[in-house]
């Protein structure tokens, strides 16, 4: 969809790249097709892992500053408009996204913030157009905010405003020691991972988390030796030795649409990494069908907490293939 829009921009004269320079993609996903532009001239930038892996593994390079920025719309707002203010210092701005992910209204926003917007191209549900950057998106950039707790966040991470509901529930759920190696799987910006480094015997932290900007975040919130900090993508991770007990919040959805099989396949990770004593404690909405999995993995599988939106579960022992 995104390469039906570049090609018809460029294609029609409404977009005319200059004859040298870096072109610097921002926050493209996993299975976008960037063949439209020529390839030794892009620069990908994304902070979310799984992306970054996807572009580097077609030989994209992920560091350099261009003249074009192209501007790949995410749902988020906040994050929307900190694309923009990343993209200010290059000579024009291209604004691509799907009508469903805010491309109208940010481009309506572009306007009321003073900037020139050239007219929108229509295609593949949804909107390419120009802009030319000017000093008025420093408004936009990013700022850290605090939180309860006195957890520093940044906009568009998951749970920005406040820890979320079900990882409160967990880490109240937690016992009163764990074991020495420990992982927090998706850990966001730490708040679970505080909880962990607040228990009795703790040794080592792995914090597991693919988007950069939480990550940051959790440098700042988890001063402690014990943490080791991993940008990676939390499904396909190994850990050096096997952990004892691993704790997570898990996502389950994939843009817009929920998906079951992310949270499974965090299950399957923190199963991969357990040692054959470990266990599992980790919190879910109360209507994913994980029980089958589960049961599939541990040979003990037990509800500790809930309320009507979440559930905690342990899982301890894992099966391992004979």
């Amino acid at each position: 969809m995104r390469s039906a829009r570049l090609e018809l921009a460029l294609h029609s004269g409404a977009l005319v790249l200059p004859a040298q320079g870096d072109i610097v993609v921002l926050r493209p996903r996993a299975g976008d097709d960037l063949s439209a532009l020529p390839h030794d001239r892009v620069v990908v930038k994304t902070g979310f892992k799984p992306d970054h892996d996807y572009f580097a593994a077609q030989g994209y390079r992920t560091e350099g500053v261009g003249r074009v920025a192209i501007v790949c719309v995410p749902r988020a707002k906040a994050e929307a408009r900190a694309l923009m203010a990343e993209a200010a210092g290059a000579d024009v701005i291209v604004v691509d996204g799907q009508k469903t992910d805010g491309v109208e209204a940010l481009l309506k926003e572009c306007k009321a913030l003073g900037l020139a917007v050239g007219e929108a191209l229509s295609k593949a549900h949804g909107k390419l157009a120009l802009v030319t950057p000017g000093p008025e998106l420093a408004a936009w950039a990013v700022r850290p905010a605090q939180v309860e707790g006195g957890f520093q966040t940044l906009p568009a991470v998951f749970s920005a405003d406040a820890p979320d509901r079900g990882s409160v529930l967990l880490a109240a759920a937690l016992p009163a020691k764990l074991g020495a190696r420990v992982a927090d799987l998706g850990a966001g910006w730490g708040y679970l991972s505080r909880a962990i480094l607040a228990r009795d015997g703790v040794k080592e932290l792995d914090l597991v988390e693919a988007e950069a900007d939480a990550l940051a975040c959790a440098r700042v919130n988890i001063p402690d030796a014990r943490a080791k900090f991993h940008w990676a993508d939390a499904t396909t991770f190994k850990p050096a030795r096997f952990w004892d007990t691993v704790v997570m919040n898990p996502p389950f959805h994939t843009a817009r649409e929920a998906d079951a099989g992310l949270g499974m396949a965090f299950i399957t990770a923190a199963q991969r990494g357990l040692s054959p004593s470990g266990s599992l404690w980790m919190v879910a909405n109360r209507h994913l069908p994980y029980d089958k999995l589960l049961t599939s993995l541990f040979k003990q599988v037990e509800e500790i907490g809930t309320d009507p939106a979440f559930r905690v579960t342990r899982a301890s022992y894992p099966i391992r293939a004979r």
